[in-house]
């Protein structure tokens, strides 16, 4: 009896049951992942700038385009913006009295200081496209887009709506980081500082260092995200807009709109389009299928194939359409969707293609083969002036050397 042992029933008030722990699991779990989430979005705007050169690609691409869009309508530039134009500044500033809108041109009716404007908006326009003092330049540019498109919001075909919404995002940007002479002088400045050591800062310094660097950060990631979910919204409303419309909806669209004499800068071009209407009936329908689809492909590779058919869409419209200003600046907007590694890799292609026609000829002293990779090093004899040949299998010191300089 003594040595007996009592059996004890398990214990049901210590484990919870079976229902209650799922739950409790599931919570846990899903409340992990939100963490995670939330994690990765602050690190995505925290950590790094991202798409820098998308960023610069839409520098200079909306700082061209508008440039050219200036220069192609100076012949014009009285009837629309100047004081000889119908849209008067009277009614321009009845416009603003209701819309809140303002112009730098309404400043002054002096044809004098319209042609001052003017010429100014060329300079600033060519100045941003080129990415001297872009932090500066990108401010000016926003106020003289914003002040011509305000000025004389009737007279302009369209095109320009969308590149003052981009002027205006692109304030927000890091967007002379890449590709502008502000590189160039800050690669300048750094190879003329060598290998100097930094001055020393304080802890302060160190700190507001940082955070100014963390907040132009944020900003910049929250400009570019800005930009995307634009044309995000452009292409989703547009393709929603189309599908209401019976016109799109039977395949006649394009039809009707190479039949309109407003948008026909070559009839005979035109009319031999349309003379192919299941041609211009399967068109429609694309163009409607990739607007619709176009938010939800951008997480993976089927938006190389999308974005390939709508830049030859935007091509077509402002050959069939003559609307290039309209059309260039979807191109220039859809190029934030490309990744930095293309755009990286984009020199080292047009390298190799002008060493394969003859354009680029090597360096004197260099190699005749890779144009980034220095010729192999070879072993120094010693008493000599010369230089040995090395043997073939020792390639250690040659790789090194290479990836150093390269």
């Amino acid at each position: 009896m003594g040595n007996e042992q009592i059996p004890q029933l398990p214990s049901t008030a210590a484990t919870p049951h079976g229902p209650a722990a799922q739950e409790t699991s599931l919570a846990g779990t899903a409340h992990r992942w939100l963490l995670d989430r939330i994690g990765d979005l602050w690190a995505l705007l925290t950590d790094r700038p991202i798409s820098l050169y998308a960023a610069s690609v839409l520098r200079i691409g909306y700082g061209l385009l508008y440039l050219v869009f200036l220069l192609r309508e100076f012949p014009h530039r009285d009837e629309i913006w100047g004081p000889g134009s119908p849209w008067t500044p009277a009614l321009a500033q009845q416009l603003f009295d209701q819309t809140g809108w303002n112009s730098i041109l309404l400043l002054s009716d002096s044809r004098a200081y319209f042609e001052l404007c003017y010429v100014t908006a060329l300079i600033t326009s060519a100045l941003f496209m080129l990415g001297w003092r872009t932090r500066t330049m990108s401010v000016l540019f926003a106020v003289v887009v914003t002040s011509f498109h305000a000025r004389s919001i009737f007279m302009t075909d369209g095109g320009d709506n969308l590149i003052l919404l981009m002027a205006l995002y692109l304030v927000l940007t890091a967007c002379g980081r890449r590709w502008s002479l502000d590189a160039r002088r800050e690669r300048l400045k750094t190879a003329r500082a060598g290998h100097a050591p930094a001055p020393v800062r304080s802890l302060y310094a160190q700190q507001l260092r940082a955070a100014r660097t963390t907040l132009t950060t944020v900003v910049h990631n929250c400009g570019i995200l800005v930009i995307a979910a634009q044309v995000c919204f452009l292409y989703g409303s547009a393709g929603l807009y189309k599908i209401q419309g019976p016109t799109w909806g039977g395949g006649t669209a394009l039809h009707y709109a190479l039949n309109l004499e407003l948008f026909q800068p070559w009839p005979a071009l035109s009319h031999l389009v349309d003379e192919y209407p299941m041609v211009i009936a399967i068109a429609g329908y694309v163009t409607v299928l990739l607007q619709v689809a176009f938010p939800f492909v951008l997480f993976g590779r089927l938006k190389y194939p999308v974005l390939t058919l709508l830049l030859g869409m935007h091509i077509g419209i402002a050959v069939l359409l003559g609307l290039p200003l309209f059309s260039g600046a979807m191109i220039v907007a859809d190029a934030v969707f490309l990744p930095d590694r293309f755009y990286a890799f984009l020199p080292h292609l047009w390298r190799r293609a002008a060493r394969r026609t003859g354009m680029r000829r090597p360096a004197p002293g260099r190699a005749a083969g890779s144009g980034t990779v220095p010729p192999q090093a070879r072993a120094r004899v010693p008493g000599t002036k010369h230089r040995a040949v090395p043997a073939p299998k020792d390639t250690t010191m040659a790789a090194g050397l290479a990836s150093e300089q390269s």
